[in-house]
């Protein structure tokens, strides 16, 4: 593996989805220099995000993966093609940080597994809902154990289609994984940080009720978690909020413990700020938390791990994540508008 001292620039092999700006954003930010952006297909987001950032376009891969300067690979890949560049980068010992999901089925969860087990190369995933003020300041909390114990958890992610804007692959199953791989990973992830309890059983439907021209896409998903423990759960994601809402999506998060309830508003409240929200309430008082950010970014976690230092997300989370929403995926019912 080679060893972030040895290369200060990273690359970018795959960009499809306007996410890894984040990734680029986070690496220029620690002094990192991109050597290019290979995008065979989708030009006009890697252009656009190569103006915004001064990076160069590639025409060869070759040339990120022999050039021992670049450190690591930032990937953005069309969901199912993401295995691909992971064991390509494996070939050529470069670490590597995809957009989620990692993989889209139970043949690249394998894949996936026997990577993690060789143990080559770290692979790390844009796990971004961690570092969330909002979220970082509700999991000190319950490691404090204001709330008490955990008792349920429930997560509700809209999300703005906007379809002419996507590509054709968005809205195939196999190609994006679908909505349950492609949007609830996150939530799967946030489960199992705030509670340190694995997903023991997952009930799970997806539902269609939108343009019929795309047969495999699903626009709405729910599931029911048990954790072990007994810590329930229920997930929730749709591709429905409206073109003239005043964000993507009004995603909220509610977790109840014995000793108080917390709320977050992800986007804010659309009468008062756009700024996330944390509401705890307990038996004293409602209140309105003051919340602290991460003391490092998702890029510097990842070559952290890369160094074999302490970091906040690991391979295995990363890889249990991934376990639970295919699974989630595997055992959907399907639910088709009459």
């Amino acid at each position: 593996m080679i060893g972030i001292g040895q290369g200060r620039k990273f690359g970018i092999i795959g960009c499809q989805h306007a996410h890894i700006g984040i990734f680029i954003e986070e690496m220029q930010a620690l002094g990192y220099e991109c050597a290019g952006v290979y995008e065979p297909e989708n030009k006009r987001l890697a252009r656009s995000l190569a103006d915004r950032y001064d990076l160069e376009l590639i025409k060869d891969r070759e040339c990120l993966l022999n050039d021992e300067q670049v450190a690591v690979i930032g990937c953005a890949a069309i969901n199912n093609e993401k295995m691909d560049v992971i064991e390509l980068c494996e070939q050529h010992s470069k670490p590597i940080m995809i957009d989620k999901p990692a993989v889209t089925d139970r043949a690249g969860l394998l894949r996936l597994r026997g990577v993690m087990e060789r143990g080559r190369i770290e692979v790390g995933m844009m796990l971004t809902e961690r570092f969330r003020p909002s979220l970082h300041t509700v999991q000190q909390l319950i490691e404090s154990g204001e709330l008490g114990d955990i008792v349920h958890i429930a997560m509700r992610k809209p999300h703005r289609l906007n379809p002419d804007t996507r590509p054709a692959w968005h809205f195939d199953r196999v190609q994006s994984g679908g909505i349950l791989n492609d949007l609830l990973v996150h939530d799967f992830d946030l489960l199992r940080w705030l509670t340190r309890r694995e997903v023991k059983s997952v009930s799970s439907y997806m539902a269609k009720h939108i343009l019929p021209e795309y047969p495999t896409f699903y626009d709405t998903a729910g599931v029911q978690v048990i954790m072990n423990g007994g810590i329930t759960a229920q997930l929730y994601a749709d591709w429905h909020t409206p073109a003239g809402s005043w964000t993507w999506g009004d995603g909220r998060i509610f977790i109840t413990g014995t000793l108080g309830i917390a709320e977050i508003r992800l986007e804010g409240d659309p009468l008062l700020s756009s700024d996330e929200v944390l509401l705890v309430i307990n038996e004293q008082e409602l209140r309105s938390m003051p919340l602290a950010s991460p003391p490092f970014s998702l890029a510097q976690d990842f070559l952290s791990r890369i160094e074999g230092e302490d970091c906040m997300i690991s391979f295995d989370d990363i890889y249990k994540a991934s376990e639970a929403t295919v699974k989630a995926d595997e055992g959907a019912q399907i639910l088709l508008r009459e």
